[in-house]
């Protein structure tokens, strides 16, 4: 095999585990934010995790597989290690990006659940 075929199954393999870990962590640790956003409606908090989760691994593989196809060619070990620096620190700002907006998304949700609550007599 060829340098270029084995930087793009290390990309791949590490972009796949770093998703799949991530995704696993943000479900476990954010459970309690969701339960929390949703007013103590677990079934609702678990369900949206679980959809979260699935768009996440969609969103976050689809880039990672979009990203395979830019750059430049794998020649040398060298072009490999640049290859994969920049393809796996795209990856971790994207997903850094993600977690960030879900962030504030989830936030804008609780507030307006709570003003919702207090309006109520």
């Amino acid at each position: 095999m060829t340098i270029a075929v084995w930087t793009y199954a290390v990309y791949l393999s590490l972009s796949a585990t770093i998703t799949v870990w991530v995704a696993e962590t943000l479900s476990r640790h954010g459970r309690v934010f969701l339960i929390d956003v949703f007013d103590g409606n677990v079934v609702r908090a678990d369900a949206v995790n679980r959809l979260l989760v699935v768009g996440f691994y969609l969103m976050n593989l689809a880039g990672v597989l979009f990203n395979l196809a830019f750059g430049s060619s794998v020649i040398t070990v060298w072009d490999g290690v640049n290859f994969l620096s920049s393809k796996i620190g795209l990856v971790l700002t994207v997903l850094g990006a993600m977690h960030f907006f879900n962030l504030i998304v989830l936030t804008a949700i609780r507030r307006w659940s709570q003003q919702q609550r207090n309006a109520v007599p």
